[in-house]
């Protein structure tokens, strides 16, 4: 707060009137008289600056060093406007945010009166009122007359106190003091402290930004290069050093440097997005690259080149575009030796990176499993790639694997984009001889690229789902024997679900918990008829039927106890035209009825009036009483 100069004689006398009769004159400062009552509060000494709350000699180093980014620049600012200090005798102090005193700038032949300063605490419950205190508290620039200070050895001198704030925080203060009895330049004063005040505050945000911009850097999966005109490195991310491997130099390390459009950047070009090879002594890299001139004016100084791994950049696609597992093994449930011995095979062949055989009825989990076994691998992290091979012309399926061009943009194919994944082929025996043949061989050899001419590889695993006996139909020239011998590392059988009955009740209460959390819905179980009915079921279209079953009881039970009643069984519509005039199909829906009335009422939809003629009909016999 710019102030007015104030008589100091009077000051003297108003700040001796209430240490003495404990009155506060109307002309003292609001600020400065509600410090004062605070501090007489307190019983705070006021005739010598006291000595407490200092920290010791080491913990001023540490102190110091942890706040050294801003010591030197502080540094810099006092040596640039050190002739003002010794031409008015002024000395400054940096304080911390808790009041703690940073650095003494005081002149050398006020040490003996100012004495160590460094490592105190200087607030208002320390030393009792100063500008220091009420700038801290008000958030304000504040000058103080040496009278109205609490301490009364200060009293010959004049201070002011500027906080150094960084979105309204106060981060810093910093403050100008004399001892001198001349009456200073206040204007002078005040100009040089709120210079300081703007020029520190302006580099806390401007290292502020530039911290968290250095923390993106370091983090983005990107290649940060920032080249002077000597085209040394002024600044390179984690990512960029890796590649670096200690030169200081591009054109050190990549060996056809002269083709990335750095010089053509140095020179004022731009290049945008571009697919760059850049190649060391050791290996390649595939990247799309953007390099952009950096002008000082209207002169370029250096160039900035961010350059990201084609493959890395097909995961972060694959990822934000939903290509990754939804299953782990885990969810996958069961107790039956069949399936424990599915599930422990399937996280000991996850661990490898063999190409995998799914075989399977339709329904049977395939499709779930291979979402456990990617997730369960060291690939988990890369993309997971479905594709569900159908007979579309050969130029779709062709686009679909291997990518196509847009005008001049290329289009990722299912290929490219699993790279580093996982590729699952489900229902693979639909998919063509001749794609399955040119997959294959892309696995196997890698594929040309379009821009450089180099040998793409593509490391990506395979997982083949088959419902069909898929070595049955490459020996009779339907299926790529090429892609089946790919596929053949690992061959799983997935059982039906006719074969693991004990896991149905199991399975179905899984079911039933996944809806639940889902939908964010109470939780529901079922009832013992109804675990018995579904036991009796055959179950034709395995757990994907069993599901389907299990998801419409559970919306259509209005309590949280799934009865037999509430469910319907698959094959009900056929049963309904069936059961009237086939004893057979009739007896085949009692006995999955478990003998119920009420369930194969459900069932047939149809009254048990109409249910006791056909069993009499039937000879069916006393059942039919039972509920």
């Amino acid at each position: 707060m710019i102030r007015e100069r104030r008589n100091k004689e009077k000051l003297a006398s108003y700040y001796k009137k209430f240490m003495e009769e404990g009155i506060i004159d109307p002309n003292v400062h609001p600020w400065v008289a509600e410090s004062w009552q605070r501090c007489h509060a307190l019983g705070l000494p006021h005739d010598t600056l006291p000595r407490i709350n200092k920290l010791s000699k080491n913990e001023i180093a540490t102190h110091q060093k942890t706040h050294e980014f801003i010591v030197k620049y502080v540094d810099g600012l006092y040596e640039q406007s050190k002739q003002h200090f010794n031409i008015h005798n002024l000395s400054m102090l940096l304080i911390d945010e808790n009041g703690y005193v940073i650095k003494n700038y005081a002149l050398p032949f006020f040490q003996r009166v100012i004495e160590d300063i460094q490592g105190m605490r200087v607030l208002e419950e320390d030393v009792g009122t100063s500008s220091i205190s009420i700038a801290r508290e008000h958030n304000v620039p504040f000058l103080m007359f040496g009278p109205e200070m609490w301490i009364k050895d200060q009293h010959s001198g004049d201070a002011c106190s500027a906080p150094i704030s960084v979105d309204g925080k106060i981060r810093y203060i910093i403050s100008f003091f004399s001892l001198d009895q001349t009456d200073l330049p206040y204007d002078l004063l005040l100009s040089l402290l709120l210079t300081m005040k703007y020029s520190i505050e302006q580099h806390l945000s401007m290292l502020e930004r530039w911290t968290i911009n250095q923390i993106m850097m370091e983090q983005l999966p990107v290649s940060v290069y920032w080249v002077g005109k000597d085209s040394e490195i002024k600044y390179c991310n984690e990512n960029a050093r890796k590649r670096l491997e200690g030169k200081k130099k591009l054109e050190d390390v990549f060996l056809n440097y002269e083709h990335i459009p750095v010089k053509k950047a140095l020179k004022g070009g731009a290049t945008h997005r571009r697919e760059i090879t850049w190649i060391t002594q050791d290996r390649t890299y595939e990247d799309i690259t953007t390099v952009m001139p950096i002008k000082v004016g209207s002169e370029v100084e250096s160039a900035l080149v961010l350059s990201m791994s084609i493959e890395d950049l097909k995961t972060t696609i694959a990822h934000a575009t939903g290509y990754s597992s939804r299953y782990s093994l885990y969810s996958m449930v069961g107790e039956t030796s069949e399936f424990l011995a599915l599930q422990h095979k399937a996280t000991r062949v996850a661990r490898t990176d063999n190409n995998i055989l799914l075989q399977g009825e339709p329904g049977t989990g395939k499709q779930r499993l291979a979402h456990g076994i990617h997730q369960a691998s060291s690939r988990a992290a890369a993309p997971l790639i479905v594709v569900k091979c159908v007979n579309a012309p050969l130029k779709e399926l062709e686009a679909e694997f291997f990518g196509r061009m847009d005008g001049d943009q290329p289009i990722a194919g299912k290929l490219e984009l699993s790279i580093g994944g996982t590729l699952f082929l489900d229902e693979v025996e639909k998919l063509p001889v001749e794609i399955g043949d040119k997959l294959a061989d892309a696995l196997l050899y890698g594929r040309v690229n379009r821009e450089t001419g180099i040998v793409k590889k593509f490391n990506v695993r395979v997982i083949a789902a088959c419902d069909s006996n898929l070595k049955r139909l490459a020996d009779k020239g339907l299926f790529s024997r090429k892609l089946y011998e790919l596929v053949l590392d690992t061959t799983m059988r997935v059982p039906p679900l006719r074969e693991r009955v004990k896991d149905i009740e199991v399975i179905a209460t899984h079911i039933l918990a996944e809806m639940s959390a889902q939908h964010n819905l109470p939780p529901k179980r079922l009832a013992p008829e109804a675990v018995s009915m579904l036991l009796n079921c055959s179950w034709p279209g395995n757990i994907k039927q069993l599901q389907g079953v299990i998801e419409q009881a559970f919306f259509h039970t209005p309590g949280s106890v799934i009865e037999a009643e509430n469910i319907k069984l698959p094959g009900d519509r056929t049963l309904e035209k069936s059961w009237k005039y086939d004893k057979d199909a009739f007896i085949a829906a009692w006995k999955s009825a478990g003998g119920n009335i009420s369930k194969l009422a459900t069932m047939l939809d149809v009254s048990r009036v109409t249910l006791y003629r056909y069993l009499k009909k039937y000879g069916l016999g006393p059942k039919g009483s039972e509920e």
